[in-house]
């Protein structure tokens, strides 16, 4: 190198220790991410149709990926994932994080639930890593993907250190990237207000439609019921032993539940012996809402209390509040054969919680029982209450004697 060379009296590295750095560097960078095995996972091997099987949540996906993709190539603000489980949130959280490895930017991942564990054990004199050093590491990191933000049973000191990271990165613009289980309104309001960002600095971008089953597999209706249970087929006379009042009254119920299905409104009660047509009318409407393109959400009702029961298992794939949530929300909710549950102080006080939530905002639910209202009120006198209120409810009694038990007789 001659004498007036601008890079005369310089120190060059050697291409190949250049590559060693890059190398060094990325590995560096990998370890300090805390993704282990979750490496493997970029926007090259990411299905763009999504992991949901409906074409509304593939959309969502889709779109998922394009945002996802554009935050990882320049981390500015705030990019919060929400949406049911398995809709493919941590799958882009955990792209973005890798993304920026590969453009030697240092990410940082963190399941919320483990971050609290971890802060938790740090006051322990045993362990390596001080409480300070764990906590300024995630509070401060260039870029922080939390995944699974809740604060469903959070005590008061967890709750405090969530919010404490996340305020902290909100007011220094901290690129950040969070996911959400359900939707940001079940959220403490502070924390919600800063993952939505002010003056554009946070992106909300949903994956799936909350209402969707998923993996429990609760609140469709079975095909082969769909098919057999309709207007067409219901039959209003009601059996050999039916009376002409007994057939006026399948008459009445059946183009009631036709007017309910064509424009839900208010609540719709179907009771009467078993056999009798309740849950053939239901399912009936039920079709007829999934064919406007409407969600229901149809359950058996000792059946749900069951599900409800197994999301408070450590193995549940889908969380209580989740669920929950979508019963609550749910554009027509069906409760089949209310009564036929276990009488529990627990299974009450769901049910009354689904009831009172769901008749306070008027939202359109069918219920069918072979209960009389006079047993209802004696064994739950704080549904009944709302069931009778006439302002909301409809409801049809039917007089037709049990069908099925005609059918196996003749």
């Amino acid at each position: 190198m001659h004498i007036g060379h601008p890079e005369f009296g310089q120190a060059i590295p050697c291409t190949c220790q250049e590559t060693e750095d890059a190398t060094t560097r990325a590995a560096a960078l990998r370890r300090y991410s805390n993704l282990g095995a979750l490496s493997r996972i970029t926007f090259a091997t990411t299905n763009l149709e999504g992991p949901l099987p409906d074409a509304s949540g593939r959309q969502m996906f889709s779109e998922g990926v394009t945002a996802a993709a554009r935050f990882a190539e320049d981390p500015q603000g705030w990019l919060v994932l929400t949406g049911p489980s398995g809709s493919g949130k941590t799958h882009l959280a955990v792209a973005i994080a890798n993304r920026c490895i590969e453009r030697n930017q240092t990410a940082f991942f963190i399941v919320a639930a483990d971050l609290l564990d971890h802060l938790r054990a740090a006051y322990s004199p045993d362990n390596p890593v001080s409480y300070d050093e764990l906590f300024e590491q995630v509070r401060n990191v260039p870029v922080l993907v939390l995944d699974d933000l809740s604060v469903a049973h959070a005590t008061p000191w967890a709750q405090e250190k969530l919010f404490q990271v996340i305020n902290h990165r909100y007011n220094n613009a901290l690129p950040t990237v969070v996911t959400v289980r359900g939707p940001l309104q079940r959220l403490d309001d502070a924390l919600r207000t800063r993952l939505e960002g002010t003056g554009g600095a946070g992106t909300v971008v949903q994956l799936g439609n909350f209402n969707s089953r998923l993996v429990l597999g609760i609140g469709e209706v079975r095909a082969e019921m769909l098919q057999r249970m309709t207007f067409e087929n219901f039959d209003t006379r009601g059996g050999a032993n039916a009376s002409s009042q007994d057939q006026e009254s399948l008459d009445r119920v059946m183009h009631t539940a036709q007017n309910f299905a064509a424009d839900p409104e208010g609540w719709l009660l179907f009771s009467g012996p078993r056999g009798s047509g309740k849950t053939h009318l239901a399912v009936a409407i039920a079709g007829e809402r999934l064919k406007q393109g409407s969600q229901v959400f149809f359950a058996f009702v000792p059946t749900l209390l069951d599900h409800l029961r197994a999301t408070f298992s450590p193995d549940s794939p889908v969380g209580y509040d989740e669920l929950f949530e979508q019963i609550n929300s749910v554009p027509l909710l069906v409760l089949d054969d209310l009564g036929a549950e276990s009488s529990t102080v627990w299974a009450e006080e769901k049910l009354y919680q689904i009831v009172v939530h769901r008749h306070e905002a008027r939202l359109p639910t069918v219920i069918t029982t072979a209960s009389t209202l006079d047993e209802l009120e004696d064994t739950k006198s704080r549904i009944a209450s709302r069931l009778v209120d006439g302002m909301v409810v409809d409801w049809q009694p039917i007089t037709a004697p049990n069908y099925r038990d005609q059918r196996r007789r003749g």
